[in-house]
């Protein structure tokens, strides 16, 4: 069967409670589908009115009495707020893969009054209230999905016409009181939690949920060698010098146990001072090879440049102390060493597969942004691919 499009965009109501890994976990571990791009939006009233529109639909599987409300949900809970013009946050995934389209309509579930227990997303995460006379007192769906290939196809192409100047990297969306300052941090969920289709990179963002901080950015990235190389190249520098005094005394070690007379003082730390920077460039082309499925070794100039095998998801969060507040979450680069309730503790295996990266300071927050691009319009280029 060929491989299929389909998409869930996450409301801003189930953005402000912070489900946004919840329903990550759920559609990808229950569907085994790959995610494949993803993108925050601020809908302008334009791409609100022309999304609505497009929501009636013969194949849509509702009543008609619940496809108005979903239409109507839109136009009201998508659009800037009517009183300060504040746009709101919504954000896309898609997803691909056989039969993608009912694999995620199966998993989200439909509207409906009656629902109970947790079978579907919007069983647990979705409401619909009436009362004694069948009115509707409440309603929200949680996300939005499409009902058959040709509904993907048409959103989503609305979307990507919408995905320049109403998504990206969202500025100024959040009203902070007087006092607070907000910070933007990046976080880098690793290749480790993308080997094979699982709830764990949204169950890595669950935990993160819990600093309150808002995410502005997100994308799914392939991260080539060259950005690789800069986005670590401090830790090139420390693992070449760090590391010496380690090298020379397991040098020393080998070399006496191989050839049965004893190392001087002064040779025991020339070995260090050879093999330390030799060692610390295997190490740190280990690090590149994790994060891209590339050695630095193997690649020329245009390979170094090209997108890698391995497959990140990158999001920028925004809030007062975010860098402290993110890094408390994610616990220390030794996840044997991480106290429990940390995404390391939980998710990390060793200091290299550790689950996630994270910022340690406003600076390198705006260093590391700058070589990842977050805000890239990668979910377009997706959407193009497919749709030529």
């Amino acid at each position: 069967m060929q491989k299929e499009l389909s998409y869930a965009i996450i409301t801003p109501h189930s953005l402000e409670k912070s489900r946004t890994g919840v329903i990550l976990a759920r559609i990808v571990a229950r569907t085994g589908l790959e995610l494949v791009a993803a993108r925050m939006f601020a809908p302008s009233e334009a791409l609100t009115s022309e999304l609505a529109d497009h929501l009636i639909s013969d194949a849509d599987q509702h009543e008609p009495w619940v496809q108005e409300l979903l239409r109507d949900y839109v136009a009201k809970r998508f659009s800037p707020d009517r009183r300060t013009g504040r746009r709101k946050r919504a954000m896309i995934l898609v997803l691909r893969g056989e039969d993608a389209v009912h694999k995620i309509h199966e998993t989200v579930g439909n509207v409906r009054a009656d629902s109970h227990g947790g079978e579907t997303i919007r069983d647990s995460l979705g409401d619909l209230i009436l009362d004694e006379n069948r009115q509707v007192q409440y309603f929200e769906p949680a996300l939005l999905v499409a009902n058959s290939p040709q509904e993907v196809e048409s959103h989503l192409k609305i979307w990507s016409r919408y995905s320049d100047q109403d998504g990206g990297l969202l500025e100024n969306l959040i009203e902070y009181p007087a006092h607070v300052t907000p910070q933007k941090t990046l976080v880098l969920i690793k290749p480790d939690n993308f080997r094979f289709p699982t709830g764990r990179p949204g169950n890595v963002l669950d935990f993160f949920s819990r600093t309150g901080l808002y995410i502005v950015s997100i994308k799914v990235t392939q991260i080539s060698v060259a950005e690789a190389e800069e986005f670590y190249g401090p830790v090139r520098e420390v693992l070449r010098t760090k590391l010496t005094d380690r090298v020379a005394e397991e040098a020393k070690e080998a070399l006496e146990k191989a050839f049965q007379f004893p190392i001087p003082p002064r040779e025991e730390r020339q070995l260090g001072e050879i093999l330390g920077p030799i060692y610390g460039d295997n190490q740190f082309d280990n690090i590149v090879r994790f994060m891209t499925g590339r050695s630095v070794w193997e690649c020329d100039e245009q390979q170094k440049n090209e997108p890698g095998t391995e497959k990140c998801l990158a999001l920028i969060y925004e809030g007062e102390d975010a860098v402290n507040k993110v890094r408390e979450v994610l616990g220390p680069t030794d996840p044997s060493k991480a106290p429990p309730g940390t995404v390391r503790a939980e998710f990390g295996s060793d200091i290299m597969v550790n689950a996630a990266h994270a910022s340690d300071s406003p600076k390198n927050a705006e260093r590391e942004m700058g070589i990842i691009r977050v805000g890239e319009n990668a979910f377009r280029q997706v959407v193009e691919e497919h749709y030529p």
